[in-house]
């Protein structure tokens, strides 16, 4: 399977948005007390065959590039790893010195598969979820594994 990374562009929004709100509920996205709307950022899809089997939301700040979203839409054969390879190269070219990003402590998958690609656990931000359940109430109570969603992991990747 030949995979594409490419950025993501206005006619790309709506498959995306679609995208986004199967997999957290709407547009809009919760981290660190900050409200993020996926039409506001900068992002990157992977398609196959014209398809979008992935995509990846990020912003620049500073010397930091924070990866707000990655979703692969079809597990085990490298969407993911192309995509943060991808943002890795954009966050060079801007001169960042680090990567980074948040999930909660239900997302044991996400915690292997960032770790798998030089990421480390930065910070923890414990009951962090409550906060941002008063910004975006549809944040589930229970996650995946039926683990109660709770806390914020920070993890980061420092860009040589």
């Amino acid at each position: 399977m030949t995979i594409h990374i490419h950025p993501i562009e206005k006619d790309d929004l709506s498959a995306i948005a679609a995208h986004v709100i199967n997999l957290w509920g709407d547009t809009t996205l919760v981290a660190h007390s900050e409200v993020f709307r996926i039409q506001d950022l900068d992002g990157l899809k992977a398609t196959h065959e014209s398809n979008i089997v992935g995509f990846l939301h990020y912003q620049i700040c500073g010397e930091e590039c924070e990866i707000i979203t990655l979703a692969s839409l079809h597990e085990g054969i490298g969407i993911g790893t192309l995509l943060i390879d991808s943002v890795e190269k954009i966050a060079r070219n801007n001169r960042c010195r680090l990567l980074s990003l948040i999930t909660t402590n239900d997302n044991l998958h996400a915690l292997g598969f960032y770790q798998r690609r030089g990421f480390y656990l930065a910070a923890l931000f414990p009951g962090q979820i409550e906060h941002s359940r008063r910004l975006k109430q549809s944040i589930p109570s229970l996650g995946m594994g039926n683990i109660p969603i709770r806390d914020e992991l920070r993890l980061e990747k420092i860009l040589s």
